[in-house]
């Protein structure tokens, strides 16, 4: 039997991906919708002939198993919490919460009752990312000493991200919060280690309410560093994955979806060129995953660590770029 999904909002510019991505998927399918504007939401719902609910009570009071949060980042504890309390599984869009004690809310409700939490953060599964920590595993680039992760778009320039994706209620942030999600996982999950202190510095290139320009740098005990990027005013800027140690360098998407390895040779000196390197399959989708949490009765433990580690790193953020100042990640749980 279909695992019976309640869509709660449309208000992401991605839940439509996941609405097709769970009528794809042959163990799931939408029963229902609501949304906090009841307009888009009947829409969403009449579109698919499926009920829509006119409160989140009554849909979660429904026959549904299950619930894709697209929600604004600002809704996250409330719906995601009532969701657990009535015992649906939870799948949502990143960030899990813009805070460390809203993010904590959720996981504890989630915990008490026992049932399945899946973030999106599609980059974990990448082919590039299975790579790139393999080598790290193996040390082949030596000492880390910086991971520098850049993803950027026109979406405020070319006007074709929503107008709500400006609202600092809604979304907690701007380009950072919203498309530095992906750089800013990725740069903690390689760095390998928890930093100590995140100064962040925000550009309002269009005037907009949220920043549109954005750079984090994240500090570490062991002095490596980690250099997030994000924008929304970047015509030609190529998704950028630098990995950088005392023995050698990968490169990813400088421009080309390739990754590169440059290290020491076997005599001690440098290699004069670049290698291409096959990669592996990308994993199945994050989507994919929580079905099979569900079905297995298993937990996304990497996932749900990686996505509590993002909302401490862009609360600090944040409250860096707000205060102007270094951010120690400790002082977020005072």
């Amino acid at each position: 039997m279909a695992l019976r999904i309640g869509k709660i909002s449309y208000w992401h510019v991605h839940a439509w991906d996941y609405t097709k991505e769970a009528q794809q998927h042959p163990d799931t399918e939408i029963a229902g919708v609501w949304d906090e504007n009841a307009q888009r939401g009947r829409e969403a719902a009449e579109k698919q002939g499926v009920p829509f609910y006119e409160s989140l009570d009554d849909l979660l009071a429904s026959d549904i198993d299950a619930v894709i949060v697209d929600a604004p980042t600002r809704m996250h504890r409330e719906v995601m919490v009532a969701a657990a309390k009535a015992g649906k599984h939870i799948f949502t869009e990143k960030v899990i919460a813009a805070t460390v004690r809203e993010a904590q809310d959720i996981i504890a409700a989630v915990t008490e009752s026992g049932v399945k939490l899946t973030v999106s953060l599609p980059r974990l599964n990448e082919g590039y990312t299975l790579k790139i920590r393999e080598l790290l595993e193996q040390k082949t680039l030596g000492r880390l000493t910086l991971v520098r992760a850049r993803l950027s778009h026109n979406g405020a320039i070319a006007d074709w991200l929503p107008p709500h994706f400006y609202s600092l209620e809604d979304c907690q942030g701007g380009a950072l919060i919203d498309l530095g999600c992906h750089p800013m996982y990725l740069t903690r999950l390689l760095l390998g280690e928890e930093p100590v202190d995140v100064t962040a510095h925000y550009g309002y290139i269009t005037g907009k309410e949220v920043e549109d320009n954005a750079v984090s740098v994240l500090s570490t005990k062991s002095g490596a560093l980690g250099i997030v990027e994000a924008g929304f005013v970047n015509s030609f800027s190529p998704f950028t994955l630098e990995v950088h140690g005392t023995e050698g360098t990968l490169l990813y998407g400088t421009p080309d979806n390739k990754l590169l390895l440059r290290t020491k040779g076997k005599d001690g000196a440098f290699a004069d060129k670049w290698h291409e390197l096959e990669l592996p399959e990308r994993r199945e989708s994050a989507f994919e995953q929580w079905v099979e949490h569900i079905a297995k009765d298993t937990l996304a433990e990497e996932n749900i660590r990686v996505a509590l580690e993002l909302t401490a790193l862009m609360e600090a953020s944040n409250l860096s770029a707000r205060e102007r100042r270094a951010v120690r990640l400790d002082e977020l749980t005072r």
